[in-house]
């Protein structure tokens, strides 16, 4: 009889788990994607001080990344959507000199060293390149387009590549 008792409480705590998302099938109700989002590479539009892209390249792909040419050189940027939220970063891997991240659930992956960074804030959790955390970039949105000041852009590849 007690082990029924128990089989019968992993049970429902197997069910409970996973229809709180907590279990199951990898998804994070909070995030929005459906498992790992490699980034799609995209064009950006610059203009005077400001650099641009399409909310509607953001809404099908979920996970953008784009190249800017700046005073310091070619800097790349990814911009996301986690939770219905958009988070615009800096996209370099400074110590193992990647440029890339996939997007799983409420968290970004180096597509090269597998490094592990909070998506919402940009912090390292685990591996070789936490110290390295992927700063923010500030931006509006105009029309259909997600607009970036240049000046911050720099700012937050310079900000990346500094040790934390």
């Amino acid at each position: 009889m007690n082990g029924k008792l128990v089989f019968t409480f992993l049970l429902v705590l197997l069910v409970s788990l996973s229809a709180l998302g907590c279990i199951g099938n990898g998804n994070s109700a909070s995030s929005g994607s459906s498992g790992p989002v490699k980034g799609t590479w995209i064009e950006s539009q610059i203009s005077g001080d400001t650099v641009s892209i399409p909310v509607s390249s953001v809404d099908k792909y979920t996970n953008v990344h784009f190249k800017v040419n700046t005073d310091i050189g070619e800097v790349a940027v990814m911009t996301y959507k986690l939770g219905g939220d958009i988070f615009v970063r800096s996209n370099v891997c400074p110590p193992c000199r990647s440029i890339g991240f996939t997007l799983n659930d409420d968290v970004l992956v180096c597509d090269s060293c597998g490094t592990v960074f909070d998506a919402a804030t940009g912090a390292g959790i685990q591996g070789g390149c936490v110290a390295y955390p992927k700063e923010s970039i500030s931006y509006t949105v105009s029309g259909d387009n997600i607009v970036m000041d240049l000046d911050d852009v720099v700012t937050a590849h310079q900000k990346t590549v500094e040790a934390y």
